[in-house]
């Protein structure tokens, strides 16, 4: 027996923070590297939610917290639900997070028992399925293709659906594939999951306003009002508002549950920081018009890192909906050998080859739960991403 807890060997840990650690790594040993692994957005927070901090510090709101959150996040957070998806929450069956990655921890926390099944569509965010093991559950991976650019189909769910099952784990716009579900795709789930009123919904909406071209948002809850009671309703700041080291994430669903998360997070972390809860209302309630100037920016990025893809040789890159990841497939590169003589025997190697030849970093798909791919940010400059994109093609033809 040693002396860490067992549940460590079950985890893995984070590919992303590996392969942004690495790049940074070479980054100050002199490399000229170009890292695309981050899922971070390049803005600044907008000033009116700086200010809003600032302004707090000098209120004094420098106390502990509910643990829940601030009385204001929370109606806030259930103006934005109503205004935005139409979803009718009270306060009190809002929480509020360090993160979203907290928020969906205590929601695993609080419900599942050993046996208890948890269905997480491949490609996943990396911490979906180390959370539910984490959490005593056992994740459940159902496959998506290319084909239906790696969104869950309906057969594909139901054949997974077991007694066992509890949640399922809907995360859309995807990270990392940048999938996001049309209203008719997402209805073709939740009809399936009215079939099965024993499992619960945990949607992961937190790239909600990071959608493309004339995509329409939808959330399950909003589709499918019979899947309202059985629905945790996730989002944060961090993507849309350029918060990411704010540290705010919410959610809201049936009130029992959110008082038995409100439970554990009384014994864990306590309320989240008050100037970022004070920063978030001014996110939530004010102003939008930074949304507009990020999405054609990150619109103008995906189609120039798509376009660029699709011409580098072996690589094919899907056109996603939302996010700021591509996810393309090496599969025809696999087999192959570098100018060093080594070969591309996984999407692991491929990325590990493509930093060490020419200083670009991106996570190996098998990472996300499903290769030969790899995923690419475009959190970045336009220059930047020309110039990595320029040498993704150059280390591909390379490929011998």
């Amino acid at each position: 027996m040693g002396f860490l807890a067992d549940a460590l060997s079950r985890v893995k840990p984070s590919a992303t923070i590996a392969m942004t650690q690495k790049a940074r790594e070479l980054k100050a040993s002199g490399m000229d590297v170009i890292s695309l692994s981050v899922g971070e957005p390049d803005f600044d927070t907008p000033d009116h939610i700086k200010d809003a901090a600032v302004e707090a510090i000098r209120r004094g709101e420098t106390k502990y917290p509910p643990v829940s959150g601030i009385v204001p996040l929370r109606e806030a957070i259930a103006r934005k639900f109503k205004r935005e998806n139409g979803l009718d929450y009270k306060p009190s069956q809002t929480i509020v997070g360090t993160g979203g990655k907290h928020v969906i921890f205590n929601a695993l926390l609080a419900t599942l028992n050993p046996g208890d099944e948890v269905i997480v569509p491949r490609p996943y965010w990396v911490s979906y399925p180390e959370m539910v093991t984490l959490c005593g559950g056992t994740p459940v991976f159902v496959e998506t293709g290319m084909a239906h650019n790696y969104k869950l189909q309906p057969e594909a769910l139901e054949r997974v659906i077991t007694p066992k099952t509890k949640w399922i784990i809907l995360n859309s716009p995807s990270n990392p594939s940048g999938a996001a579900y049309a209203h008719d795709e997402l209805k073709a789930i939740t009809d399936v999951l009215m079939r099965h009123p024993h499992v619960w919904v945990l949607t992961d909406d937190m790239y909600e306003h990071l959608t493309y071209g004339d995509f329409e948002y939808v959330t399950p809850a909003q589709i499918e009002p019979g899947l309202y009671a059985r629905t945790l309703t996730l989002n944060g700041v961090s993507k849309s508002y350029a918060m990411t080291g704010w540290r705010i994430g919410y959610a809201a669903g049936p009130e029992h549950l959110v008082k038995a998360m409100d439970f554990i997070q009384g014994q864990q972390t306590s309320g989240a920081c008050t100037i970022a809860q004070w920063a978030a209302v001014a996110a939530l309630d004010g102003t939008q018009e930074h949304l507009t100037r990020f999405r054609a920016a990150f619109q103008e990025r995906r189609d120039l890192v798509v376009s660029m893809l699709n011409q580098a040789s072996g690589l094919t890159c899907p056109l996603p909906e939302g996010a700021f990841y591509v996810y393309p497939s090496c599969a025809q590169l696999i087999g192959k050998r570098t100018e060093g003589g080594k070969v591309i025997e996984t999407d692991e190697d491929f990325v590990t080859e493509l930093l060490q030849s020419e200083g670009v970093a991106a996570v190996h798909g098998s990472a996300f739960g499903l290769g030969p791919n790899l995923r690419i940010s475009y959190a970045t400059s336009n220059a930047a991403l020309e110039e990595a994109c320029s040498r993704i093609q150059r280390f591909c033809a390379s490929l011998r």
